[in-house]
């Protein structure tokens, strides 16, 4: 999934691109159903530049009205009880400037919106939904990751924060009906483009600060974010909450096939430039697509020529100590027709500057390249066998439940063979014969 972000983001935004791709509104409406708050959910196409988009609006109240979704008559409401009394209160979109994702709020009057909200009263809520136990979960956290951004800009904690823009009910229902639409996607490889968070200024509950707002901007640590200069927000913190936690990497659209596309549109229409959020779901070409059973890992090499060969044995020990999965050399034939050594690592993502650091600092290289790929493990496991002279080690490893490899354990082997004098091949071939012979 590529989520395409040139005009910002927000959560209502992502919820109608899932919707305009293919996610069903019924089944959308049942699982936000379950939430029992009362609200009012309207999906309409619109235009936006000149491109059809889906439009999503979460009222804390219901109407009776019908609009047309995907060409026919839809209820445009859904209906739920609670006592939740609207508020009025400065709320992000704010008073005074026109926010392109929300409606456009004109002159001093206040934003009326739902009641704020606490972590504990939104995981309450979250707790007899209809997700599933990890969107459950998910949905608390991303929460949770909300109420302690809060706390750390006004200094309190997490259990004294009240959730102003994002504890309102439009925020509820955005991130909670997002989780729900990517577990109906079903898919892990997600990749967003860099974010276009906008600029001049915003009224929040707490004031008015500069684009992005200081919720926004925590969330997006790490994050590439870059601005046009529109003077206007284009990131919301549920914008930016969502595709910080879902979106694996940053860049321009990798290469892909697609199968579907989705564009959910913000409010305002802006003239010349289509303000909307745009999904692409397919096949990736060219790389694995994550598997359950595989694993994100990073490539990183360089070639050295000029380092004593006595160094590399401590180099690979050390890289091994600070968390390299594999370590291994390759002879080359480098520039000037010298000959060197490739030396390459794979590692998790998070071992990156470690292993940097390691290559910088105990070899000769000036530079590492660094690439991006998939390892997919076999399931291990340790069963023992007896043999002549002691016990050996067999690691057996499963593909999905079935065997597909078995070895005896090469230092057990050695060390029988020396303690019984005998070859270390005979060893070696008694100890999977007594596997293959065990009881099944």
């Amino acid at each position: 999934m590529y989520l395409e972000c040139a005009s910002g983001v927000a959560g209502d935004m992502l919820l109608a691109a899932f919707l305009d791709a293919g996610l069903p509104v019924a089944e959308l409406r049942a699982a936000l159903g379950s939430l029992g708050v009362d609200h009012g959910l309207r999906v309409t196409k619109v235009l936006r530049a000149g491109v059809t988009a889906t439009h999503v609006t979460v009222d804390p109240l219901p109407a009776p009205a019908a609009v047309a979704v995907a060409g026919r008559a839809d209820a445009s409401y859904d209906r739920l009880r609670t006592r939740s009394t609207p508020h009025s209160h400065p709320h992000e979109p704010g008073a005074g400037h026109a926010h392109p994702h929300g409606p456009a709020c004109a002159g001093p009057g206040p934003y009326v919106h739902g009641e704020h909200r606490s972590l504990k009263d939104i995981v309450h809520l979250i707790g007899r939904s209809a997700l599933s136990a990890a969107g459950r979960q998910r949905a608390v956290a991303l929460f949770r990751r909300l109420a302690e951004v809060e706390a750390a800009i006004h200094g309190l904690s997490v259990d004294e924060v009240h959730l102003h823009e994002v504890g309102a009910i439009d925020s509820i229902i955005d991130i909670v009906g997002a989780v729900f639409a990517f577990e109906w996607w079903g898919i892990d490889d997600v990749v967003a483009s860099p974010l276009n968070v906008g600029g001049g200024t915003v009224e929040i509950a707490h004031g008015t600060f500069t684009v992005p707002a200081p919720a926004t901007v925590r969330l997006l640590a790490g994050v590439p974010v870059y601005s046009t200069g529109a003077t206007m927000e284009l990131v919301t913190p549920t914008g930016a909450l969502l595709v910080s936690d879902y979106a694996k990497t940053y860049g321009p659209l990798p290469a892909m096939t697609i199968r579907a596309t989705g564009y959910g549109a913000g409010s305002l229409d802006r003239p010349g430039v289509p303000n909307v959020v745009r999904v692409l779901v397919g096949e990736r070409h060219g790389e694995l697509a994550a598997e359950p059973d595989g694993a994100p890992m990073l490539r990183i090499e360089c070639e050295i020529d000029d380092m004593s060969p006595q160094l590399f044995a401590p180099v690979t020990d050390r890289l091994f100590s600070v968390g390299a999965a594999d370590v291994f050399l390759t002879p080359v034939q480098m520039k000037k027709g010298r000959p060197g050594t490739l030396l390459t690592v794979l590692a998790a993502p998070d071992r990156r500057e470690a292993v940097s650091d390691v290559l910088f600092r105990e070899t000769t290289t000036i530079g590492v390249r660094v690439e991006r790929v998939w390892r997919e493990t076999l399931e291990r496991a340790w069963e023992s066998v007896a043999v002549p002279g002691g016990h050996v080690r067999i690691k057996v490893a499963r593909r999905r439940g079935e065997i597909v490899n078995a070895a005896p354990e090469f230092e057990d082997c050695l060390h029988i063979a020396q303690a019984t004098r005998r070859p270390l091949k005979e060893v070696q071939a008694e100890a999977l014969a007594a596997w293959q012979q065990r009881p099944r």
